[in-house]
Order: structure tokens, then C-alpha cells, then sequence
């Protein structure tokens, strides 16, 4: 199975690398267009920040190439964010897959339960769906750190509660995405990873 992550000016793309490797699976990072349209699988990881991603994502070409795979792909934090229409970050537009605007968290007031901005560390999972969630993982905690979310929609296949109830993975088509990091989210994680490779 060939495996290509896609490279771009993001961030924390070696972890994800490392991750398959766990798997056995030895992925190729590039940005070369035919690699790319000719992965059985295709990665979008990355943080960074909203604007200047896509302003990348553009100069390449890679905002054309993305929205036109039709393998599996799975999109993660700012790879998923990038994947939605538009995000509060810079107030960016995005690409589009899926029909949802990113939004900051908000603190409420009177903040009681100590909340912070950005969600940092360890959260649950819940009403997951399949093919990339097993009834089994509901509950599930995960690893997450992030600023903006995506609100709940017809395409989440995952929530979590910070400051609201938003969409921790999504799912339009050959397109998923989580926002939580499943290479840093140990044996849920891994399995997560392992189902989209199963596709």
C-alpha cells in the first residue's frame, strides 16, 4: 500500500510519520502532485496557522490537487480545519470539502470550571461513527490542542464538549478528518489510523 502524507508549511508532520512506521506502514512525505494523485492513501496532517496554510496550499497548487483526490484522505487538526469552508483564524477561506466555518472558543462567563484557550491535553470521544470508529471507542480520550473548532453538522462522525459540544472528526465522501491528533493518542490512536489504512 503506498501512503503519501502530504508536505506542506505545517508543522508536526514527523510524529505522524513515525506513527505509520508503528504500523508498519513506511508513508512518503512530498508535495509532488503525481505522488500525491497516485496514493491508495492520502495524509493532510499539520499545526499552523489558518491563513498562511492556505496561502501555501495555494502558491503550490495543492489546494486544487486536494479537493480533486478521490482516494481515502484523512485530514488532521489544521489539515481538517483547512479542509472546511472557511476559519476565523485570519478569517480564512479554506477549501471546502466539507460545508462548515471554523470557530474560535469562547470562554463562558463566569468561567467556573476553569476552562483555557487552547483546549490542551486529553479529551473524550463520543457518538462516534464508523468506518473509522469502533463501537468500542466511544468515550475514548484523546489527544487535543487547538484554538478553533468545527461545530457539530451533518458530517460529524465524532464529538467532543470544550467550552461547547463541536465535531471532533469528520466525514464527507472519501474525505475524514479528526481534529484530535491520533499519532499522539496512543492505542486509540493507532487503531484510528489502522482503520482509515483499511479502507
Amino acid at each position: 500500500m503506498k501512503v503519501a502524507v502530504i508536505k506542506y508549511n505545517a508543522g508536526n508532520v514527523r510524529s505522524v510519520l513515525n506513527a505509520l512506521a508503528r504500523l508498519n506502514v513506511e508513508a512518503i512525505l512530498t508535495d509532488d502532485h503525481d505522488i500525491i494523485r497516485s496514493a491508495d492513501k492520502v495524509i493532510f496532517p499539520g499545526q499552523g496557522e489558518a491563513s498562511t496554510t492556505m496561502n501555501y496550499l495555494r502558491q503550490t497548487g495543492l489546494d486544487k490537487l486536494i479537493v480533486s483526490l478521490r482516494q481515502p484522505v484523512l485530514g488532521i487538526c489544521v489539515g481538517m480545519q483547512l479542509l472546511c469552508r472557511s476559519s476565523e483564524e485570519g478569517n480564512t477561506q479554506c477549501l471546502g470539502v466539507f460545508p462548515v466555518n471554523v470557530r474560535r472558543f469562547s470562554l463562558p462567563t463566569p468561567n467556573t470550571d476553569g476552562l483555557k484557550i487552547p483546549q490542551m491535553g486529553w479529551n473524550s470521544l463520543h457518538n462516534v461513527a464508523a468506518p473509522l470508529f469502533t463501537p468500542d471507542m466511544e468515550g475514548a480520550y484523546v489527544y487535543c490542542i487547538h484554538s478553533y473548532y468545527a461545530p457539530l453538522c451533518e458530517y460529524t462522525i465524532a464529538q467532543t464538549t470544550h467550552t461547547c459540544t463541536y465535531s471532533n472528526a469528520l466525514r464527507c465522501d472519501n474525505f475524514f478528518a479528526t481534529q484530535f491528533h491520533p499519532e499522539k493518542s496512543g492505542s486509540v490512536g493507532e487503531k484510528l489510523l489502522q482503520n482509515f489504512l483499511n479502507l
